[in-house]
């Protein structure tokens, strides 16, 4: 390990890039572990590209890093009006799908909250609500954004909830909109390793680009946006071009291994605990294929736990 000017150890991001904080100015134990979650939203059936967000460089975690829209699991993302704002899916459902006793629900809705948040994309559809007798009177599918008066109005819902004046449940449920669970699906886990000055334990997701949205990032979090083939982020972050972290490049991985979207999005919908891929790390490898999957020849020769991850997204 190398050290900085002062004398302190270097912290390094899981592919080698210094990480925000780096300096000795806090204790790497006393940081907290938190929930979080993140979606990688695919388009293009016959060529998937897979939508990346860039980071603002002030963020202090992961800074200048291409990432999948995402964040924290906040309290709000946990109540029963929350839980029942999610359409297909149940929280023993949801909690048995990501291995905990309660509250899996709750992934779903910091999903679908950050991805609106972050990258303008609300993957909701419409509900129900009383007084419509007959279903078919109303619109079907994910909400259409591109409408302009419909533009406008949910962008400015999304400027009030990133500034906290406007609650996200409140808004979906007050457009009569249940957030999609029925196809969001949970393909992975991977967890911070100690030395970051954030640590997260976060559950990954799958989902397809819904017609008549498209990204737009907020410039806050995320300054820029891309689609990008899988195989292509993975040179880019070789050249330095398009930095990730671990986790990031992992999913990455698998998912070139799809030829099509529908492919992708069906290993993900038959995907059970007994799929679960225990990733390794190698030693002295921060390039791209620091990654040792349980198929790899040298798998068992590689370190279980320097970082802690599960890939729910299987092959064949």
């Amino acid at each position: 390990m190398t050290e900085t000017p002062d004398g302190a150890p270097e912290r390094r991001a899981s592919v080698g890039a210094l990480s925000p904080g780096a300096g000795g100015d806090y204790d790497p134990a006393s940081i907290p572990v938190r929930d979080a979650a993140t979606v990688m939203i695919l388009t293009d059936e016959h060529d998937p590209h897979v939508l990346m967000l860039k980071r603002n460089s002030r963020s202090v975690f992961v800074g200048d890093m291409w990432v999948y829209p995402g964040g924290a699991v906040d309290p709000e993302d946990a109540t029963q009006v929350a839980d029942e704002t999610v359409s297909g899916l149940t929280d023993d459902e949801a909690s048995f799908q990501i291995g905990i006793e309660r509250g899996g629900i709750a992934f779903w809705v910091a999903a679908l909250r950050e991805t609106f948040e972050e990258a303008g994309i609300l993957l909701a559809h419409h509900d129900h609500p009383v007084g419509v007798e007959d279903p078919r009177d109303l619109p079907s599918g994910i909400i259409d954004l591109s409408p302009p008066d419909v533009a406008e109005r949910f962008s400015q819902y999304r400027d009030e909830v990133n500034a906290g004046e406007r609650d996200f449940i409140e808004t979906v449920r007050g457009e009569d909109l249940l957030l999609d669970g029925d196809n969001v699906y949970f393909i992975g886990r991977w967890v911070t390793p100690m030395g970051s000055p954030r640590r997260y334990d976060t559950r990954f997701f799958l989902t397809a680009m819904p017609d008549g949205q498209m990204p737009l990032p907020d410039h806050d979090e995320a300054v820029e946006h891309q689609w990008v083939r899988p195989a292509d982020a993975i040179r880019r972050n070789e050249t330095g071009d398009m930095v990730m972290m671990t986790p990031t490049i992992g999913m990455l991985q698998r998912l070139a291994s799809f030829a099509t979207i529908t492919e992708a999005v069906a290993a993900a919908q038959r995907g059970v605990p007994a799929d679960d891929e225990h990733v390794r790390i190698r030693y002295d490898n921060e390039g791209p294929h620091r990654i040792a999957f349980p198929a790899d020849l040298d798998y068992l020769e590689a370190d279980g736990s320097t970082e802690v991850g599960i890939l729910r997204w299987p092959l064949g």
